[in-house]
Parts: structure tokens; C-alpha cells; sequence
């Protein structure tokens, strides 16, 4: 992920811990998630295979065009659970998330092969993720010691292993994953389809005109502010000295923002809906 300038812990500030069992819950604050997240779909959606298994996803009741709210809620309790869930209820979301992803798969009259079971495509979705939660900790804490990037990066792994990433497919070590991130680069290229795709959802042209029209150029300013290069190169949409000098200045008193809010505020929405993954487990009802 693009780097912020200008960040960093104020004086006194307390840091997560440096602990792989807890880093994760620590560091995911919910509104900074959810100001990165945008930029981090781009990013996974722009390996073509995973670009058009999403845009052409045949599960209606999956697609963010389609249902936005369900889709906010499933990819963020995904997350929420690979991150802070229990082993016992990550195979269970495994589980559910496996019964959605069996049927998003290539036919022989697609153009690009896709398949949602597909480890190396996961690992790419994990690795951009990993992106995500180290960029969230550089903007509320400043750059992590060695010890705790460390922890942080064997933590991360969790958003691969929880479904179909072998453990021993994760980058052994920050600097391997290096070499495997510079090699994925190689392969981000959005195409009419994805790029179409990922535009509209840049300016959320999915929503009803009002929240469209009110919300969709901050989502937009965000998601091409926190993308780096190549992917903002290949979306395509503007951006220069101006648009960099506002978007550090709004990153800056946002972060500081988020710093003083209790902790119960700041993980919000991750700790309600990591909440309603257990209820709704726990009534029987569906997760995904």
C-alpha cells in the first residue's frame, strides 16, 4: 500500500502489543479498514482472474452491485474472524465461505479462467490484505519495529490459512514476501471488464442516486488516494500534487482522530460483526 506521509504515534501513545495471537484485533481499527478498503479491493481485483471472477460472479446474492450492505457485512466478517475469530470458528466460516465460492468458477465460453478455490488466487486476495492491516498500523502508530512487523506479517497469514492457502504457501518471511509482491506487480492489468467493474465501484455507482452522489467522490478520492502504483495507473483516474497534498492533510486528522476514541469505537464495525458472526452461528443462521 501507498505510504502516508506525516504519520506517526502521538507522544504517549500506547502501541499494540507486539504478539502474533493479538496483534491482528489490536491494530484493525473499523474507519480506517474501511477507508482502506476500497483501495484494497481494486488491488485484489486487479489480477484478471480474480477481476472477472467477481465482476462475472454468477452468485447474484454475493455481488456488491447486487447487495452492498450483505456484501459489506460478509467481507468484513471475514475479515473480523480470520483475524480474531477462535480455530473452531474459522473452519467454520471456512465452511460457509466454501459453499458460496463452489459455484464461482470459469465455463469454457468465459475469456479469463477463474476459480474462488483457486490457493493462488486466495493468496494473492491475503497478501493484499496483509497491505491493508500494515498500512492501518503505519497511519495510527507510525512505522513498526522489527519485532512487531514481524508479528503483524505471521498474523496476516491467517487471511490466506482460514480457507485454502497452505500455511507453507505464505512467504516464510517479510523479505520473501517482498520478492512475491514485486512478482505479483508484474501481473496487475485490469482489462474493459474489470476496469469498468472497478471504476464504478471506485465511485460506488451501485448505490441509490442520493448516497451515490453524496458518498461515491469521497470513496472515490480515498480508494485512488491509498492505491500505489501500478494499480492506480491501470484504474485510470486522476490524481497529482494537489489531490496528494489533500488527501495527507485528511489522512492526518483522521488518523489522529481515531488514535483518542476508545477502543470499543475505534474496532467498530470489526467487534459487531465478529458479535453477529457468533449469534448468527449459534441460531443457526446463515454467515455468508
Amino acid at each position: 500500500m501507498t505510504h502516508v506521509a506525516g504519520h506517526g504515534p502521538p507522544s504517549g501513545s500506547e502501541l499494540p502489543p507486539a504478539d502474533a495471537a493479538s496483534l491482528l484485533p489490536d491494530v484493525l481499527a473499523g474507519s480506517v479498514a474501511v477507508a482502506i478498503g476500497g483501495a484494497n479491493v481494486i488491488m485484489q481485483l486487479a489480477h484478471l482472474p480474480i477481476g472477472h471472477g467477481v465482476a462475472e460472479s454468477r452468485v447474484e446474492s454475493g455481488r456488491v452491485d447486487k447487495h452492498p450492505l450483505k456484501r459489506f457485512r460478509t467481507t468484513f466478517t471475514y475479515i473480523a474472524v480470520a483475524a480474531g475469530g477462535s480455530d473452531d470458528e474459522r473452519l467454520a466460516l471456512r465452511a460457509e465461505v466454501n459453499r458460496s465460492h463452489r459455484q464461482v468458477r470459469s465455463t469454457a465460453a468465459d475469456r479469463v479462467r477463474y476459480d474462488a478455490f483457486d490457493p493462488a488466487q486466495q493468496l494473492w486476495v491475503a497478501a493484499c490484505l496483509y497491505r491493508g492491516v500494515e498500512l492501518t498500523y503505519e497511519l495510527l502508530y507510525g512505522p513498526p519495529d522489527d519485532a512487531t512487523a514481524d508479528a503483524l506479517y505471521r498474523a496476516s497469514a491467517r487471511f490466506g490459512t482460514t480457507l485454502q492457502v497452505p500455511a507453507s504457501q505464505w512467504p516464510p518471511g517479510r523479505d520473501a514476501f517482498e520478492a512475491y509482491w514485486r512478482s505479483g506487480l508484474e501481473s496487475v492489468v485490469m482489462d474493459d471488464v474489470t476496469r469498468a467493474y472497478l471504476r464504478r465501484f471506485a465511485a460506488l455507482g451501485f448505490l441509490p442516486l442520493p448516497l451515490r452522489r453524496s458518498l461515491g467522490p469521497v470513496h472515490q478520492f480515498l480508494a485512488t488516494g491509498f492505491l500505489p502504483e501500478p494499480f492506480r495507473s491501470e484504474l485510470g483516474l486522476p490524481w497529482g500534487a494537489r489531490r496528494q497534498l489533500a488527501f495527507d492533510v485528511l489522512t492526518r486528522a483522521g488518523a489522529s482522530v481515531i488514535r483518542r476514541l476508545p477502543p470499543p469505537v475505534r474496532a467498530f464495525p470489526f467487534n459487531y460483526l465478529l458479535w453477529d458472526f457468533r449469534s448468527r452461528r449459534a441460531a443457526g443462521r446463515p454467515v455468508v
